[in-house]
């Protein structure tokens, strides 16, 4: 497929191909065109100069500016190598071409032929300024030659003369005229494919520019994703199998301790159960699938399930509330909402020491807001480091849990009073 840059390209080329072939044509018409026109004024002068009268004289007058013609232009093409455009010396060149032009037509009038070429090359030799002053001169040949020669023989013909020059003149002035519109054109033409080329140079560059920043960008996007990757398995490392470990720990060392032997098969049986659920999370943790207690139901279930067994590995009054109209939500709505709940317990467990813990999940409009209170010993949230708990997946983590999925967490806690941890997400349902 062309693009657009291509297509200005050839565009372009071809612009530039027929420019190049017309000054082709043009320079061999500059170069070979005087010496024909010269050649056939001299063939078709000798051929009539019988009928014409022509004196000896006349006829060596006219051979020798037949040889200084040809001189003069052999002597240009060598010199206007040097001016390839209108000059000073181009001017000398049209005036003395113009001489030896007009004395061969006053000699004989069909030598207008070689001085028809001042019509040609006044763009070519002369500055814009004396172009005018170079076609009236030629037309004041051309206007001699066709009435019958100069000078005029009488009055009738120098009134013809007159109304020939003004005929030529006129002639002359429209081929000035188109002159400066075919060069005006031609120079146009050059800028535009200055232009052209300009602009596909710019066109290239930005080309060349987006694809170093699309490169840059990729680069970037594949190490976010790495880096998200790796927060993700360590927030999910945090929050499954370090947990885990942590009531499996806490339950066996209740039944080493505990005399009863029933009560401490209860807290063994607790500790393989917890080893089972760790086991489940770590495997779908890595395989990025959803929690293990999401598996058999929607979230209610397993916030429900979650703060049960929590209160029963704690021995502390846990109680689970659902307000508004359930319904089914995304899986990473509802694995970010478990997760942060499982983070807020074991906070509680951990470090509140509380007594009670209540968790509450609302449905409310276009928001779901799950709230975890309880009534520990506290803290000052002001005087927690920014990355909490040992692997600095914490607050931290449950912050940056709520606003993966474009939701957000407070914490409220004081000293004494309780800590009550509040996450709004929004209600984003599952895929069907």
């Amino acid at each position: 497929m062309t693009t657009g840059s291509g297509r200005a390209d050839v565009t372009q080329n071809d612009a530039m191909a027929e420019a190049t072939r017309l000054d082709q044509r043009r320079a061999v018409f500059d170069r070979w065109g005087p010496y024909g026109l010269l050649f056939l004024s001299t063939v078709i002068g000798w051929a009539t100069a019988d009928a014409l009268g022509m004196r000896t004289g006349e006829r060596l007058a006219c051979a020798v500016l037949i040889v200084a013609g040809v001189v003069l232009e052999l002597w240009w093409n060598r010199a206007a190598r040097g001016h390839p455009g209108p000059s000073m010396a181009g001017a000398r060149q049209y005036a003395l071409r113009w001489a030896i032009a007009f004395v061969l037509t006053v000699l004989h009038p069909l030598f207008a032929f070689y001085a028809a070429l001042g019509y040609f090359s006044t763009e070519r030799l002369l500055p814009p300024r004396l172009r005018k002053a170079g076609l009236f001169a030629t037309a004041v040949t051309m206007a001699g030659s066709q009435s019958g020669g100069l000078p005029p023989g009488d009055g009738l013909g120098w009134v013809l003369f007159g109304s020939l020059l003004a005929a030529n003149s006129v002639l002359a002035l429209l081929f000035g005229h188109f002159a400066e519109l075919e060069e005006a054109r031609g120079r146009a033409r050059v800028e535009t494919i200055a232009e052209l080329g300009r602009t596909n140079t710019a066109l290239q560059q930005a080309l060349d520019e987006n694809a170093a920043l699309h490169t840059q960008l990729l680069l970037q996007a594949r190490e976010a994703g790495v880096a998200d990757e790796r927060r993700r398995l360590a927030a999910e490392i945090h929050d499954t199998i370090a947990q885990g470990l942590t009531g499996i720990i806490t339950q066996l060392q209740v039944a080493a301790t505990v005399p009863d032997p029933a009560a401490s098969r209860t807290h063994r049986e607790r500790a393989l159960a917890l080893a089972r659920e760790s086991l489940g999370e770590a495997r779908r943790s890595v395989h990025n699938l959803s929690p293990v207690a999401l598996a058999d139901g929607g979230l209610p279930e397993a916030l429900k399930k979650t703060v049960t067994e929590w209160g029963e590995r704690t021995g502390a009054r846990a109680g689970f509330t659902v307000t508004g109209t359930a319904e089914p939500l995304h899986d990473e709505v509802a694995a970010t909402l478990l997760r942060i709940a499982q983070e807020a317990l074991s906070n509680a467990a951990r470090h509140a020491a509380a007594g009670r813990v209540g968790v509450t999940l609302s449905f409310m409009g276009d928001e779901v807001t799950l709230d975890v209170r309880d009534d520990g010993r506290g803290f000052d949230p002001r005087a927690v480091p920014a990355r909490s708990g040992t692997g600095g997946f914490g607050l931290d983590g449950m912050r940056a849990r709520a606003e993966r999925v474009a939701g957000a967490l407070t914490i409220e806690s004081e000293i004494g009073g309780g800590t009550a941890v509040s996450a709004r997400v929004p209600l984003v349902r599952h895929d069907r």
